[in-house]
C-alpha cells in the first residue's frame, strides 16, 4: 500500500526544515520506506476534505490504505512501531525511546513554541519587551536538565531512535533563538541528528518543494 502524507503547498518556514512534516519524512526515511506527498494549501488545509483527515485543520496527515493518521508523534509511533529503523527490540529500550519520544512533544516542544510566539507574533506589543526574557528562562529550565542528562553521550538512550528524531526535530526549532548554541552538547546532538542520510533526503525533499514555489513567484 502506497503511503502519503500531506504537507504545506508553501511552508512558512520557506523550507528551512521546521515545518512538521519534515519529522514525518524523516522517519519513513529511517525505515527506508517509499511515499508520495499530496501538497495543500492554507485554505485547502481548512476546508472538509482535508479536515475529514486531520480534525484541526492541519498538517501532516498520514494515509495508508484504510488507516489515516494525525499528530507527528503518532505517526512516527506507529512507523516505528511496524518497521525496524527507529527503535529497539529489547523491550524496555522501546518503552525508553517512546518516553522520549512523549518528552519531546509534551515537556519539551511547548515553551519552544511559547518562544515562537512571542518573537514572531507578539514582538509588537507593549509587554513583549517584559515576558519575552521569561519566556526565554522556560526554555533554558528545560534545556537544562536535557543537557545534563545526554551528558557526552551521542543518543538519549544507547543508539539512535525515535525519541532522538523526535527531540532533535522539536530542538531545530531553538537554533534562530541562540538558546540551543548555549548547550554545547545539545548543539552538537542537533547536528549529529541533522548529519543522517535519512534527515538529509527528508530535509532536502520538503527544501525542493519550497525552492520550486520561490522560483515559480
Amino acid at each position: 500500500m502506497t503511503i502519503t502524507i500531506t504537507a504545506f503547498e508553501r511552508s512558512p518556514d520557506g523550507g528551512k526544515g521546521l515545518a512538521r512534516d519534515t519529522r514525518v519524512r524523516w522517519a519513513l526515511e529511517e525505515a527506508g520506506l517509499p511515499y508520495a506527498v499530496r501538497l495543500v494549501s492554507f485554505q485547502a488545509m481548512k476546508e472538509l476534505a482535508h479536515r475529514a483527515l486531520h480534525p484541526f485543520g492541519q498538517i501532516p496527515t498520514y494515509e495508508e490504505g484504510d488507516l489515516v493518521l494525525f499528530e507527528t508523534g503518532a505517526i512516527v509511533l506507529h512507523i516505528a512501531q511496524r518497521h525496524a529503523g527507529l527503535l529497539p527490540a529489547d523491550a524496555d529500550a522501546r518503552a525508553r525511546a517512546t518516553t522520549w519520544m512523549f518528552a519531546a512533544v509534551n515537556t519539551v516542544e511547548p515553551p519552544i513554541l511559547e518562544l515562537a510566539n512571542a518573537v514572531l507574533l507578539e514582538r509588537d506589543t507593549t509587554w513583549s519587551t517584559e515576558r519575552l526574557p521569561r519566556v526565554q528562562d522556560r526554555v533554558r529550565d528545560r534545556m537544562r536538565p536535557l543537557s545534563e542528562f545526554l551528558g557526552d553521550a551521542d543518543w538519549l538512550d544507547g543508539a539512535f531512535s525515535a525519541g532522538d528524531l523526535m527531540m532533535v526535530s522539536v530542538l531545530l526549532r531553538l537554533r534562530a533563538s541562540g538558546i540551543l548554541d548555549e548547550f554545547a552538547n545539545l548543539a552538537a546532538y542537533v547536528a549529529r541528528g541533522e548529519a543522517r542520510s535519512a534527515y538529509q533526503r527528508a530535509f532536502a525533499a520538503q527544501r525542493a518543494v519550497n525552492t520550486a514555489e520561490i522560483k515559480e513567484g
